[in-house]
């Protein structure tokens, strides 16, 4: 292999990398903060096909990937509020409504674009611009992947820090822990316990909304059935594995989104093989991730436990 095919390879499969990171990064970070208040949302990948589905839908009328982003973000909320009210208001088990907020996701978004669209499957002919740092970008190698890319992509990283910063140095992050480990204790000390969860929740709602609009309009331009193929399930085990360490999250989001990319790298340098083997790497990657990680994982203590005031 010579130097500048090697160089191809690299710079490919980390930009490619970075951009399939995003929707994990979003959807897990999102998780962090409702998993931190004892919320379990199992529907996040409902909530990322209907982000991706109201962004495509939005984007493709307007003309705009921002007013499709914003209507992804938007239709999260929706959901994480809907899940808000039934798990944290009505005690409905989590565990349960979740899947059902999966499977009527993937129910809705399918029939919405059947109806819509019957057998066409039209394409985004909008698309988010890449934004070169300058000096950064010009690094070989690594420049045009890290420094030449969408806004959001930028934004993603940046929230990385906010994320780790609000849940480790406010009151509101300490207040979000104090709820998923002790909410009794939390409660009688003078801590709003449905406030912050309905609030822990309409983030994680927003971010997953977000992560599907970002896999629709940004990434792949185009919409279709089913399109985030567990991805949902894989940034839940992310926000585990990475023990609701924002830094950690990023760092395994990254891993995935390496696996997912590795069949675009491969393409640059000509090696032939099989698609669908590629695509099976990322989940065989968290098959072993559990295997080695998941027992040294320790569960917030009041993780998918409904809370009702004065009754323990």
């Amino acid at each position: 292999m010579s130097a500048v095919p090697l160089e191809g390879f690299t710079t490919a499969l980390l930009s490619a990398a970075l951009i399939a990171a995003v929707p994990l990064l979003l959807a897990a970070l999102g998780e962090t903060f409702a998993e931190q208040a004892g919320l379990l949302n199992l529907g996040l990948e409902g909530m990322m096909l209907t982000g991706a589905f109201a962004g495509f839908f939005v984007a493709l009328n307007t003309n705009s990937a921002y007013a499709g982003l914003a209507a992804g973000l938007g239709a999260g909320v929706l959901w994480g509020l809907l899940f808000g009210f039934l798990a944290i208001s009505l005690r409905v088990d989590q565990v349960i409504l979740g899947l059902a907020i999966t499977i009527l996701g993937a129910g809705l978004t399918g029939f919405l674009f059947r109806s819509l669209y019957g057998a066409r499957f039209p394409t985004l002919d909008v698309s988010l611009p890449k934004v070169a740092i300058p000096l950064l970008a010009e690094v070989p190698i690594v420049g045009p992947a890290l420094f030449r890319q969408q806004v959001v992509v930028y934004l993603t990283w940046a929230l990385v820090v906010v994320s780790s910063f609000v849940l480790s140095r406010t009151r509101f992050g300490l207040e979000l822990r104090a709820v998923g480990e002790h909410p009794f204790a939390a409660d009688a000390a003078g801590v709003k316990v449905f406030r912050i969860r309905y609030l822990a929740i309409a983030i994680g709602g927003a971010m997953a909304g977000l992560a599907g609009a970002f896999l629709s309009v940004a990434d792949l331009n185009f919409f279709v059935p089913g399109m985030t193929v567990g991805q949902g399930f894989i940034a839940i085990a992310i926000t585990m594995l990475g023990k609701w360490k924002p830094g950690r999250v990023f760092v395994g989001a990254l891993l995935f989104g390496s696996l997912r990319s590795l069949a675009t790298g491969l393409q640059v340098v000509g090696v032939a093989v099989q698609p669908e083997f590629i695509l099976m790497l990322p989940y065989l990657g968290l098959i072993v991730a559990l295997v080695l990680l998941a027992g040294r994982t320790a569960l917030p203590g009041a993780l998918a436990i409904p809370y009702e005031r004065g009754r323990r």
